[in-house]
């Protein structure tokens, strides 16, 4: 079941420079001026349910699973599309806004690049 799907719009000029922290930014069109540069615009979509660990994270077809959700992950991607993606593998949600995934390469976003969270 699909929870949540979105697609990428446009990449901030220094967005990938948080790759090698093993982030990506994520935020919708409306990001604010000082963020755009750092960050990957997504069209802004409802949820279809709760974001769990044990979900996957589809990224073009590649499955990264989720292993931790900060408790504002739901409410921020539907607001603002606002989340940061963390490929570290975290069993336990440090930042109330990320969404933790196996420790796995970063995967390189382009523009129309999809994002689906599948249960």
């Amino acid at each position: 079941m699909s929870i949540y799907k979105t697609s990428v719009t446009n990449i901030g000029a220094d967005a990938e420079m948080f790759v090698a922290e093993e982030m990506i930014i994520l935020f919708g069109e409306n990001a604010p001026d000082d963020l755009k540069d750092y960050v990957y615009n997504i069209v802004v979509t409802p949820l279809n349910g709760e974001i769990s660990p044990g979900q996957s994270l589809l990224i073009d077809g590649e499955a990264f699973e989720i292993t931790a959700v900060g408790n504002v992950v739901g409410q921020n991607l539907e607001q603002l599309g606002h989340i940061t993606l963390k490929f570290d593998g975290s069993k336990q949600a440090e930042l109330p806004g990320t969404l933790y995934l196996e420790s796995k390469s970063v995967p390189v976003l382009q523009e129309n690049s999809t994002l689906e969270i599948i249960a």
